[in-house]
Protein backbone atom coordinates (compact mmCIF):
# COMPACT_ATOMS: atom_id res chain seq x y z
CA UNK A 1 0.00 0.00 0.00
CA UNK A 2 1.04 3.67 -0.72
CA UNK A 3 2.74 5.32 2.17
CA UNK A 4 0.77 8.92 2.76
CA UNK A 5 1.23 12.02 4.89
CA UNK A 6 -2.42 11.86 5.77
CA UNK A 7 -3.53 15.91 6.56
CA UNK A 8 -6.39 15.99 6.37
CA UNK A 9 -7.87 15.14 10.04
CA UNK A 10 -10.83 17.69 9.94
CA UNK A 11 -12.30 15.53 7.11
CA UNK A 12 -12.15 12.61 9.14
CA UNK A 13 -9.53 10.49 11.02
CA UNK A 14 -7.56 7.32 12.15
CA UNK A 15 -9.87 5.10 14.33
CA UNK A 16 -7.63 5.01 17.90
CA UNK A 17 -5.96 0.92 18.47
CA UNK A 18 -7.72 1.21 21.73
CA UNK A 19 -11.20 2.06 20.27
CA UNK A 20 -10.56 -1.09 17.95
CA UNK A 21 -10.02 -3.31 20.16
CA UNK A 22 -12.58 -2.56 22.95
CA UNK A 23 -15.34 -2.66 19.53
CA UNK A 24 -14.40 -6.28 18.29
CA UNK A 25 -16.29 -8.04 21.32
CA UNK A 26 -19.84 -6.48 20.53
CA UNK A 27 -19.02 -6.76 16.42
CA UNK A 28 -18.44 -11.31 16.98
CA UNK A 29 -19.69 -12.17 20.22
CA UNK A 30 -21.45 -10.03 22.71
CA UNK A 31 -23.78 -9.24 19.97
CA UNK A 32 -27.10 -9.20 21.40
CA UNK A 33 -29.97 -6.54 21.11
CA UNK A 34 -29.60 -4.32 24.31
CA UNK A 35 -33.24 -3.48 24.35
CA UNK A 36 -33.78 -6.86 24.75
CA UNK A 37 -34.49 -9.11 28.45
CA UNK A 38 -32.43 -12.41 28.44
CA UNK A 39 -29.16 -12.78 29.75
CA UNK A 40 -27.33 -12.55 26.43
CA UNK A 41 -28.31 -9.27 26.18
CA UNK A 42 -26.94 -7.97 29.60
CA UNK A 43 -23.35 -7.60 28.37
CA UNK A 44 -24.22 -4.84 25.44
CA UNK A 45 -27.14 -3.67 27.67
CA UNK A 46 -23.94 -3.12 30.43
CA UNK A 47 -21.51 -1.21 27.99
CA UNK A 48 -23.89 0.72 26.28
CA UNK A 49 -24.65 2.05 29.83
CA UNK A 50 -20.91 2.35 30.82
CA UNK A 51 -20.46 4.38 27.57
CA UNK A 52 -22.99 7.08 28.01
CA UNK A 53 -20.96 7.51 31.60
CA UNK A 54 -18.17 7.39 30.22
CA UNK A 55 -18.95 10.49 27.23
CA UNK A 56 -21.24 12.01 29.91
CA UNK A 57 -18.57 12.31 32.78
CA UNK A 58 -16.03 13.76 29.98
CA UNK A 59 -18.41 16.80 28.85
CA UNK A 60 -19.39 17.54 32.44
CA UNK A 61 -23.29 16.05 31.97
CA UNK A 62 -25.64 13.44 33.25
CA UNK A 63 -25.73 10.13 31.44
CA UNK A 64 -29.40 11.12 30.63
CA UNK A 65 -28.44 13.74 29.03
CA UNK A 66 -26.73 12.15 26.42
CA UNK A 67 -28.38 10.62 23.12
CA UNK A 68 -27.16 8.57 20.69
CA UNK A 69 -26.91 9.00 16.99
CA UNK A 70 -25.46 8.51 13.66
CA UNK A 71 -23.53 11.57 13.45
CA UNK A 72 -22.88 14.93 13.77
CA UNK A 73 -25.12 15.46 10.72
CA UNK A 74 -28.19 14.02 12.11
CA UNK A 75 -27.50 15.67 15.29
CA UNK A 76 -27.81 19.01 13.92
CA UNK A 77 -30.59 18.19 11.83
CA UNK A 78 -32.09 16.99 15.01
CA UNK A 79 -31.79 20.63 16.79
CA UNK A 80 -33.29 22.59 13.79
CA UNK A 81 -35.90 20.79 12.56
CA UNK A 82 -37.28 20.27 16.62
CA UNK A 83 -36.61 24.52 16.71
CA UNK A 84 -39.11 24.02 13.24
CA UNK A 85 -41.51 21.54 14.90
CA UNK A 86 -41.78 23.82 17.81
CA UNK A 87 -41.89 27.32 15.70
CA UNK A 88 -39.37 28.71 17.52
CA UNK A 89 -37.30 31.40 15.25
CA UNK A 90 -33.90 29.95 14.21
CA UNK A 91 -30.18 32.60 14.83
CA UNK A 92 -27.25 30.58 13.57
CA UNK A 93 -24.43 31.88 11.80
CA UNK A 94 -23.00 32.52 7.82
CA UNK A 95 -20.09 30.03 8.54
CA UNK A 96 -21.78 26.76 9.57
CA UNK A 97 -21.46 23.86 8.61
CA UNK A 98 -23.71 22.76 5.79
CA UNK A 99 -25.72 19.92 8.65
CA UNK A 100 -27.23 23.29 9.59
CA UNK A 101 -27.51 26.04 6.61
CA UNK A 102 -29.40 23.29 4.86
CA UNK A 103 -32.02 22.18 7.03
CA UNK A 104 -32.30 25.84 8.18
CA UNK A 105 -32.59 26.82 4.17
CA UNK A 106 -35.42 23.93 4.70
CA UNK A 107 -36.96 25.47 7.58
CA UNK A 108 -37.32 29.25 5.93
CA UNK A 109 -39.11 27.73 3.20
CA UNK A 110 -41.32 26.11 5.48
CA UNK A 111 -41.87 29.74 6.75
CA UNK A 112 -39.84 29.68 10.17
CA UNK A 113 -37.68 32.76 10.75
CA UNK A 114 -34.22 32.17 9.73
CA UNK A 115 -31.04 34.79 10.50
CA UNK A 116 -27.72 34.08 9.80
CA UNK A 117 -25.11 36.26 11.77
CA UNK A 118 -22.28 38.37 10.48
CA UNK A 119 -18.87 37.31 11.18
CA UNK A 120 -15.52 39.03 11.18
CA UNK A 121 -12.45 38.72 9.12
CA UNK A 122 -11.06 36.19 11.75
CA UNK A 123 -14.68 34.45 11.78
CA UNK A 124 -15.72 35.49 15.11
CA UNK A 125 -19.18 35.98 15.74
CA UNK A 126 -19.83 38.89 17.97
CA UNK A 127 -22.05 39.33 20.75
CA UNK A 128 -23.00 42.77 19.62
CA UNK A 129 -24.24 40.87 16.32
CA UNK A 130 -26.43 38.45 18.56
CA UNK A 131 -28.00 41.25 20.71
CA UNK A 132 -29.53 42.68 17.52
CA UNK A 133 -31.25 39.48 16.30
CA UNK A 134 -31.96 37.86 19.61
CA UNK A 135 -34.73 39.57 21.72
CA UNK A 136 -38.21 37.16 21.02
CA UNK A 137 -39.32 35.35 23.94
CA UNK A 138 -38.24 32.27 22.80
CA UNK A 139 -36.35 30.94 19.92
CA UNK A 140 -32.92 28.84 19.25
CA UNK A 141 -29.37 30.06 18.49
CA UNK A 142 -27.32 27.70 17.24
CA UNK A 143 -23.18 28.85 16.53
CA UNK A 144 -20.83 26.10 16.30
CA UNK A 145 -17.94 25.60 18.77
CA UNK A 146 -15.06 25.62 16.10
CA UNK A 147 -15.09 26.22 12.23
CA UNK A 148 -14.41 22.93 10.27
CA UNK A 149 -12.68 25.41 7.31
CA UNK A 150 -11.09 28.09 9.07
CA UNK A 151 -10.34 26.24 12.65
CA UNK A 152 -12.06 28.93 14.45
CA UNK A 153 -13.20 28.92 17.94
CA UNK A 154 -16.47 31.17 18.58
CA UNK A 155 -17.23 32.65 22.39
CA UNK A 156 -19.82 30.27 22.97
CA UNK A 157 -20.26 30.88 26.79
CA UNK A 158 -20.79 34.68 25.99
CA UNK A 159 -23.28 33.78 23.31
CA UNK A 160 -25.21 31.43 25.63
CA UNK A 161 -25.37 33.52 28.37
CA UNK A 162 -26.77 36.32 25.82
CA UNK A 163 -29.55 33.46 24.41
CA UNK A 164 -30.43 32.47 27.74
CA UNK A 165 -30.89 36.27 29.29
CA UNK A 166 -33.56 36.49 26.28
CA UNK A 167 -35.01 33.20 26.59
CA UNK A 168 -33.65 31.65 24.07
CA UNK A 169 -31.82 28.09 24.20
CA UNK A 170 -28.28 27.88 23.12
CA UNK A 171 -27.28 25.05 20.43
CA UNK A 172 -23.56 24.47 19.32
CA UNK A 173 -22.36 21.91 16.87
CA UNK A 174 -18.98 20.79 18.67
CA UNK A 175 -18.01 18.30 15.95
CA UNK A 176 -14.73 19.60 15.39
CA UNK A 177 -13.69 20.70 18.74
CA UNK A 178 -14.61 17.74 20.70
CA UNK A 179 -12.13 15.46 22.09
CA UNK A 180 -9.66 18.17 20.77
CA UNK A 181 -9.89 20.91 23.19
CA UNK A 182 -11.67 21.15 26.26
CA UNK A 183 -15.36 21.32 26.59
CA UNK A 184 -17.83 21.28 29.81
CA UNK A 185 -21.17 21.80 29.02
CA UNK A 186 -22.32 23.07 32.73
CA UNK A 187 -19.37 25.97 32.03
CA UNK A 188 -20.49 26.97 28.81
CA UNK A 189 -24.32 26.88 29.40
CA UNK A 190 -25.33 25.27 26.17
CA UNK A 191 -28.44 23.57 26.31
CA UNK A 192 -27.59 20.76 23.42
CA UNK A 193 -24.68 19.71 21.83
CA UNK A 194 -23.50 17.87 18.80
CA UNK A 195 -20.62 15.55 18.33
CA UNK A 196 -19.17 12.56 15.83
CA UNK A 197 -16.72 10.31 16.41
CA UNK A 198 -15.00 9.87 13.13
CA UNK A 199 -13.54 13.55 14.30
CA UNK A 200 -11.93 12.31 17.42
CA UNK A 201 -10.24 8.97 16.18
CA UNK A 202 -13.41 6.91 16.72
CA UNK A 203 -15.77 4.91 14.54
CA UNK A 204 -17.40 6.60 11.60
CA UNK A 205 -21.27 6.25 11.77
CA UNK A 206 -21.65 7.44 15.38
CA UNK A 207 -22.62 10.44 17.14
CA UNK A 208 -23.82 11.91 19.91
CA UNK A 209 -26.40 15.08 20.64
CA UNK A 210 -26.28 16.36 24.25
CA UNK A 211 -29.60 17.80 25.61
CA UNK A 212 -29.84 19.46 29.08
CA UNK A 213 -32.05 18.10 31.54
CA UNK A 214 -35.55 19.81 31.63
CA UNK A 215 -34.80 21.11 27.84
CA UNK A 216 -38.14 19.69 26.00
CA UNK A 217 -36.98 18.43 22.51
CA UNK A 218 -38.95 16.54 19.71
CA UNK A 219 -38.25 13.11 18.86
CA UNK A 220 -36.49 12.52 15.75
CA UNK A 221 -37.45 8.88 15.05
CA UNK A 222 -40.45 7.04 16.34
CA UNK A 223 -41.14 3.38 16.52
CA UNK A 224 -38.92 2.27 19.68
CA UNK A 225 -38.42 3.27 22.99
CA UNK A 226 -34.53 3.47 22.35
CA UNK A 227 -32.89 7.33 23.51
CA UNK A 228 -35.67 7.59 25.96
CA UNK A 229 -38.05 7.45 22.77
CA UNK A 230 -36.43 10.05 21.13
CA UNK A 231 -34.25 8.30 18.70
CA UNK A 232 -35.61 4.81 17.93
CA UNK A 233 -33.54 2.04 16.53
CA UNK A 234 -31.74 -0.73 17.72
CA UNK A 235 -28.31 0.29 19.51
CA UNK A 236 -24.90 -0.09 17.56
CA UNK A 237 -23.17 -0.80 20.46
CA UNK A 238 -19.70 -1.73 19.21
CA UNK A 239 -19.69 1.40 17.49
CA UNK A 240 -21.03 3.69 20.89
CA UNK A 241 -18.59 1.99 22.75
CA UNK A 242 -15.66 2.71 20.49
CA UNK A 243 -16.95 6.37 20.80
CA UNK A 244 -16.58 6.87 23.99
CA UNK A 245 -13.08 4.83 24.46
CA UNK A 246 -11.99 7.24 21.56
CA UNK A 247 -13.16 10.33 23.54
CA UNK A 248 -12.05 9.45 27.01
CA UNK A 249 -8.70 8.55 25.33
CA UNK A 250 -8.88 12.21 23.67
CA UNK A 251 -9.55 13.87 27.08
CA UNK A 252 -6.78 12.09 29.01
CA UNK A 253 -3.97 13.88 26.77
CA UNK A 254 -5.40 16.53 25.70
CA UNK A 255 -3.67 19.29 27.12
CA UNK A 256 -0.14 16.91 25.71
CA UNK A 257 -2.26 16.40 22.57
CA UNK A 258 -2.91 20.28 22.22
CA UNK A 259 1.08 21.31 22.53
CA UNK A 260 1.61 18.12 19.89
CA UNK A 261 -0.32 20.25 17.70
CA UNK A 262 0.28 23.63 18.32
CA UNK A 263 4.50 22.96 17.67
CA UNK A 264 3.75 20.92 14.43
CA UNK A 265 1.55 23.95 13.50
CA UNK A 266 5.01 26.07 14.07
CA UNK A 267 7.53 24.25 11.98
CA UNK A 268 4.71 24.51 9.51
CA UNK A 269 4.21 27.45 9.57
CA UNK A 270 8.08 28.93 10.07
CA UNK A 271 9.21 26.60 7.25
CA UNK A 272 6.59 27.81 4.97
CA UNK A 273 7.63 31.28 5.56
CA UNK A 274 11.34 30.92 5.54
CA UNK A 275 10.62 29.62 2.02
CA UNK A 276 9.76 32.72 0.43
CA UNK A 277 6.81 31.16 -0.90
CA UNK A 278 4.08 34.09 -0.17
CA UNK A 279 0.49 33.07 1.97
CA UNK A 280 -2.13 34.19 4.00
CA UNK A 281 -3.25 32.28 6.89
CA UNK A 282 -7.21 32.24 7.70
CA UNK A 283 -8.75 32.14 10.71
CA UNK A 284 -8.23 33.82 14.80
CA UNK A 285 -6.01 33.14 16.93
CA UNK A 286 -7.82 31.41 19.38
CA UNK A 287 -8.15 28.10 17.16
CA UNK A 288 -8.43 24.10 17.14
CA UNK A 289 -4.50 23.48 17.08
CA UNK A 290 -3.57 21.48 14.15
CA UNK A 291 -6.44 23.26 11.56
CA UNK A 292 -4.58 25.44 9.29
CA UNK A 293 -6.05 26.85 6.39
CA UNK A 294 -3.38 28.39 3.80
CA UNK A 295 -4.43 31.00 0.98
CA UNK A 296 -1.92 31.02 -1.81
CA UNK A 297 -2.76 34.33 -4.11
CA UNK A 298 -3.74 33.88 -7.71
CA UNK A 299 -3.10 30.34 -7.57
CA UNK A 300 -5.15 26.79 -7.72
CA UNK A 301 -5.96 24.95 -4.41
CA UNK A 302 -7.51 22.48 -6.24
CA UNK A 303 -4.80 21.97 -8.03
CA UNK A 304 -2.36 22.23 -5.33
CA UNK A 305 -4.81 19.64 -3.25
CA UNK A 306 -3.97 16.79 -6.44
CA UNK A 307 -0.47 17.73 -7.00
CA UNK A 308 -0.05 16.98 -3.50
CA UNK A 309 -2.23 13.85 -3.87
CA UNK A 310 0.20 12.94 -6.45
CA UNK A 311 3.14 13.05 -3.98
CA UNK A 312 1.04 11.07 -1.98
CA UNK A 313 0.29 14.09 0.43
CA UNK A 314 -3.29 14.52 1.76
CA UNK A 315 -4.97 17.77 2.33
CA UNK A 316 -8.23 19.64 1.06
CA UNK A 317 -9.72 22.93 -0.51
CA UNK A 318 -12.45 24.55 1.51
CA UNK A 319 -14.86 22.01 3.37
CA UNK A 320 -13.39 18.26 3.03
CA UNK A 321 -17.00 17.08 3.94
CA UNK A 322 -18.17 17.94 0.47
CA UNK A 323 -15.45 17.47 -1.93
CA UNK A 324 -17.60 18.10 -4.57
CA UNK A 325 -18.08 21.64 -4.06
CA UNK A 326 -15.26 23.35 -5.87
CA UNK A 327 -16.56 27.09 -5.85
CA UNK A 328 -15.31 29.47 -3.44
CA UNK A 329 -16.80 27.66 0.09
CA UNK A 330 -19.91 29.87 1.75
CA UNK A 331 -16.89 30.21 4.76
CA UNK A 332 -14.76 31.98 2.62
CA UNK A 333 -16.83 34.61 1.31
CA UNK A 334 -18.60 35.20 4.67
CA UNK A 335 -14.74 36.19 6.30
CA UNK A 336 -14.58 38.56 3.31
CA UNK A 337 -11.22 36.82 1.44
CA UNK A 338 -10.62 38.23 -1.61
CA UNK A 339 -11.35 36.20 -4.57
CA UNK A 340 -7.57 35.75 -5.83
CA UNK A 341 -6.66 34.46 -2.55
CA UNK A 342 -9.91 32.28 -1.49
CA UNK A 343 -9.73 30.36 -4.81
CA UNK A 344 -5.75 29.54 -3.91
CA UNK A 345 -7.11 28.33 -0.34
CA UNK A 346 -6.09 24.74 1.24
CA UNK A 347 -6.58 23.01 4.75
CA UNK A 348 -3.97 21.37 6.27
CA UNK A 349 -5.42 19.25 9.53
CA UNK A 350 -3.01 17.63 11.85
CA UNK A 351 -3.68 15.24 14.37
CA UNK A 352 -1.92 13.69 17.47
CA UNK A 353 -0.12 11.10 15.03
CA UNK A 354 1.16 13.77 12.81
CA UNK A 355 4.71 14.10 12.93
CA UNK A 356 7.73 16.70 12.89
CA UNK A 357 8.87 14.74 9.25
CA UNK A 358 5.72 14.83 7.95
CA UNK A 359 5.72 18.79 8.35
CA UNK A 360 8.62 19.00 6.83
CA UNK A 361 7.47 16.79 3.79
CA UNK A 362 4.71 18.52 3.40
CA UNK A 363 6.77 22.03 3.07
CA UNK A 364 9.19 21.01 0.68
CA UNK A 365 6.81 19.07 -1.58
CA UNK A 366 4.21 22.22 -1.21
CA UNK A 367 7.18 24.72 -2.12
CA UNK A 368 8.19 22.53 -4.84
CA UNK A 369 5.00 22.13 -6.67
CA UNK A 370 4.20 26.63 -5.95
CA UNK A 371 7.98 27.35 -7.72
CA UNK A 372 7.50 25.26 -10.17
CA UNK A 373 4.13 27.28 -10.87
CA UNK A 374 5.65 29.80 -11.00
CA UNK A 375 7.98 29.08 -13.55
CA UNK A 376 5.57 28.11 -15.89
Amino acid sequence: MKEYVYADNAATTRLSNKAFECMLPYLQNEYGNASQLYSFARSPKKALKEARQVIATCIGAQPSEIYFTSCGTESDNWVINGAVQQHLPIVTSSIEHHAILRPCESAKRCGCSVSLLPVTKEGIVLSSSVKEVVHSSCGLLSVMYANNEIGTIQPIKELATIAHENGWLMHTDAVQAMGHTRINVRELGVDMLSASAHKFNGPKGIGFLYIKEGVNWPALIKGGTQENGLRAGTENVASIVGMATALEENVISICENESHLAHLEEILISNLSRSGIAFYRNGAENHIKGNVSLSFPNRSGESIMHRLDLKGICVSTGSACDSKETQISHVLKAIGLEEMLAKGTIRISLSKYSAEHDMMKIVQVLVGILKEESVN
